[in-house]
């Protein structure tokens, strides 16, 4: 799935990116390790895996470089 970076703090390694509706859906340090990045811009593109979804909370298990 991809999404839109939101925000991104480098001292925790975590943030928000903004699914193409419009949701901000938060990512945590393992999300963030997981893609093998060192910096995140907000504005930039990624990929995003997720997990759970429905009565569960949507989670992010991997952000990566939205490559083409």
């Amino acid at each position: 799935m991809q999404a839109t970076a939101f925000t991104y703090d480098p001292e925790t390694r975590s943030g928000q990116v903004l699914l193409d509706d419009g949701t901000p859906v938060p990512f945590d340090r393992a999300a963030f390790d997981a893609g093998d990045l060192r910096l995140l811009r907000p504005g930039q593109r990624v990929r995003i895996e997720t997990e759970g979804g429905g009565d569960d909370a949507l989670r992010i298990t991997l952000v990566t470089l939205q490559t083409f």
